[in-house]
């Protein structure tokens, strides 16, 4: 006798919801509360559990369906009752020529969903380094998998064959979730035991080579995904690890190298027609956003849509500033064992005008204003994976070397995909430094819930009249945007004025004044 599972209650009001994705195919053993599927509704996502232990005899309401409260998902049998022919019939379930599960004497191994980080639950799996069919050694990596901040790489739990792959790329998977199958043991495809079936001759990747011509050297999975994007062969790339395997570095060296030869061409230029809309598109290349850059561009639209976001700028003599720095850096260096940039002077520059004009550093919950008597700094930090904000806490206690080292520190680990999500929220108030990639001048979108935000740009020589005489001088743009709500414009003018004072004579900082 069959189990019916239903949809749930979806939340107060809400009344249907789309099946986004499936966990399990037809034939599929499960067990008593293993999640099945998700739903989304406008507001959230709803993970369906199998309220029985059994067989998923057949998938009602496929990926992509809209389902009502009730409505009917799938049906579960009783281990024993679940027939191969209902499979077939099901169009979700897998095709016929992906291989089956492991059989024989090697066990199954099952490869899982890692941890993902503190309060991150879910992740979409971004790219299978291996196949259905593959060999693989312990520990070598079999898929990476992305979330809202981070990538995770996850590796195989035991030497064997990859047998089946449950989370397909771009598939969402939850902490704890399964991602594949392995046989045990070392056996490659196509062994006595039968347990696997070669992958199709036709098969793309299968003609692909991974070694370069280098015997059984393996390349780095993150090289091997940063070649495809590139469209590199792995012959055109020279390997600088061990045994001349290919890094990600190595890629992008070779990138640089092909973007800065000259483009050579001996032919004559022949007048060219217009390509039509059709070429056009078969020359474009559509990708999947990250969750990253769809949580980034979620949460810069929602700053423009809440906000009273206004943008005022100034302009600072960074001539005292530099003469400090250089002053002193080689001793602060030696002493602290960082080393002593501008972002430290910033920092407490902003520490000393959001004590003056505290609501800058203030945020507005439903019809109150709060006021944060602490300064938790967000810096904003440029990765390959996108825009992250770290967050140094309660810098208005800090010196001079511990927000350079948390800088240094905190920097290294996002770009390297490591920062926790705790250590990118609750932040009162942000810097962001367009400078460092050439930047003159910009207009900063703030990060909600904060009310500012302070764009720091490129250091340029300008010709500045001091004293009734023309000068060069080391100059910066500022521009601080906020939200006039709560900030009014005498307030914002007064923080920018404050931090070009502290900057322009940074002994203002040490008195207090």
């Amino acid at each position: 006798m069959t189990t019916e599972v239903r949809v749930p209650t979806l939340g107060e009001s809400v009344t249907e919801a789309t099946v986004a994705t499936w966990f399990k195919k037809p034939g599929d053993s499960v067990d008593v509360d293993e999640m099945l599927c998700e739903l989304e509704t406008d507001k959230v996502t709803v993970e369906v559990p199998s309220p029985v232990a059994g067989k998923l005899a057949d998938i009602v309401a496929n990926e992509g369906d809209t389902v009502g409260v009730d409505a009917l998902l799938a049906n579960i049998a009783p281990a024993g009752e679940a027939g191969s022919t209902t499979v077939e019939e099901r169009p979700s379930a897998k095709s016929s020529d992906e291989a089956p599960a492991a059989s024989g004497d090697d066990a199954p191994v099952d490869v899982m969903v890692p941890t993902l980080g503190e309060s991150v639950s879910e992740a979409t799996v971004s790219t299978w380094f291996k196949k259905v069919g593959d060999s693989v050694e312990q520990d070598e990596m079999l898929c990476e998998l992305e979330t809202d901040k981070v990538s995770v790489e996850v590796p195989a739990p035991a030497s064997g064959t990859l047998t089946e792959i449950l989370a397909e790329e771009g598939a969402t998977v939850e902490a704890g979730g399964k991602l594949a199958v392995m046989s045990g043991g070392s056996g490659a495809s196509g062994g006595s035991n039968g347990a696997v079936a070669a992958p199709a001759p036709n098969s793309a990747s299968a003609a692909e080579p991974t070694t370069s011509g280098r015997g059984d050297v393996e390349d780095a999975p993150s090289a091997k995904k940063a070649m495809a994007e590139a469209g590199l062969d792995a012959k055109d790339v020279k390997g600088s690890g061990k045994d001349s395997r290919v890094m990600k570095e190595d890629v992008s060296a070779a990138i640089a190298a092909a973007k800065s030869a000259p483009a050579a061409s001996s032919a004559p230029a022949q007048p060219q027609r217009a390509p039509s809309p059709a070429e056009d598109a078969a020359r474009e290349e559509r990708v999947k956003m990250t969750r990253l850059r769809q949580t980034i561009a979620r949460r810069l639209k929602d700053a423009q849509n809440t906000a009273a976001m206004l943008t005022t700028y100034n302009e600072v003599d960074m001539t005292e500033t530099m003469a400090l720095r250089k002053q002193y850096k080689d001793l602060f260096e030696k002493k602290h064992g960082v080393r002593l940039g501008f972002m430290s002077f910033f920092t407490k520059a902003c520490v000393h005008a959001l004590k003056e004009v505290p609501e800058v550093n203030a945020e507005i919950d439903g019809n109150e204003v709060v006021y944060k008597n602490f300064v938790h700094m967000g810096i904003a930090a440029g990765t390959p994976q996108g825009l992250v904000v770290p967050v140094l806490r309660d810098v208005h206690e800090k010196s001079f070397a511990e927000i350079e080292g948390e800088i240094a520190e905190k920097g290294k680990r996002a770009r390297d995909g490591k920062l926790s999500m705790a250590e990118m929220q609750g932040g009162t108030f942000t810097i962001s430094n367009g400078g460092v990639y050439g930047s003159l001048m910009s207009s900063p979108i703030l990060n909600p819930p904060q009310s500012g935000i302070l764009g720091m740009h490129k250091i340029q020589d300008r010709p500045m009249v001091v004293n009734g005489e023309i000068k060069i001088r080391p100059m910066m743009y500022l521009a601080l945007s906020y939200d006039h709500r709560i900030v009014d414009g005498k307030g914002a003018v007064t923080f920018l004025v404050r931090v070009k004072e502290a900057l322009e004579d940074p002994r203002r900082l040490l008195m207090d004044l």
